[in-house]
């Protein structure tokens, strides 16, 4: 055999075993990113937007109760120890927050104990902004949630149904928690009969409203909260900027906290599309 046949002999095989040891990396990392819980480069920049679903949260964000329920005291300043840090007071039910499944059962999970895999999940955007402005305690019913089934087909595994009742245009007003003379309050929520019928009939991991509930504010008794958080599900209130996102095909990335023991907390939400 020629030199320079041996030369080439030996290139391709060079070449060949680059191939493989290229394609044993590239397996590799996929296997421990998978093992992670990190999605592979590929799919990280499957989305080409990102919305964010978070209200910001300072003290007069207006509460359920009324009261004022965020504080903060600057314990300090930079122009006298050349750094800043503020101490933080907070009801757990806070601006655009998390409602772990303990906050409304004896020993359901809480936020700390959610699943990762159930805090990044499709989402399913139901519109009721028509009957919501022409009635402030429209709910979420069933008839909504099969209406959205036969326009955009089954709701997903793990997903999240989202109520977008435009009510996040109030904020910043007295209508967002819209009390009446008597100190009740009027916004729209869920139906518990719509939570039933997404405990039935689907696997949704979780249903966020864009009001200060998940029941509707004239409810007498949290029905829906009794409904839904006891079955290992989670809620999502005072959600944003869902008006900017289509019906379906976004994905939820629900940044809950972390705190042992915790009934819920304030989350950075955001979506990706």
């Amino acid at each position: 055999m020629c030199d320079a046949c041996v030369l080439e002999s030996v290139k391709q095989r060079m070449l060949s075993r680059r191939g493989l040891l290229r394609a044993a990396a590239v397996a590799t990392a996929g296997l421990a990113a998978a093992n992670m819980g990190i999605a592979p480069a590929a799919l990280a920049a499957g989305h080409g937007s990102v919305t964010d679903l978070t209200h910001e949260l300072h003290e007069d964000f207006p509460t359920f109760f009324g009261q004022q329920q965020f504080f903060r005291e600057q314990k300090f300043k930079y122009s006298e120890h050349k750094f800043n840090l503020f101490e933080l007071r907070v009801n757990e039910h806070t601006g655009t927050h998390v409602d772990a499944p303990l906050h409304f059962s004896a020993d359901g999970l809480s936020v700390a104990e959610l699943p990762v895999e159930k805090l990044v999940v499709p989402l399913c955007v139901v519109d009721i902004r028509e009957k919501a402005a022409a009635d402030p305690d429209a709910q979420l019913t069933p008839d909504d949630i099969k209406a959205w089934v036969a326009a955009n087909g089954e709701i997903p595994e793990n997903a999240c149904v989202a109520m977008l009742s435009g009510w996040a245009d109030h904020l910043g007003t007295d209508k967002f928690r819209n009390a009446d003379a008597a100190g009740k309050l009027h916004f729209p929520g869920f139906h518990a009969e719509a939570a039933k019928l997404l405990i039935e009939e689907t696997k949704a991991a979780g249903i966020a409203v864009d009001t200060l509930s998940l029941d509707h504010g004239a409810s007498p008794d949290f029905a829906t909260h009794h409904a839904w958080l006891p079955e290992g599900r989670w809620g999502l209130e005072a959600a944003a900027n869902l008006d900017k996102l289509p019906a379906k095909g976004a994905t939820i990335v629900l940044g809950a906290p972390k705190h042992r023991g915790g009934t819920g907390g304030p989350a950075r939400v955001f979506a990706l599309v």
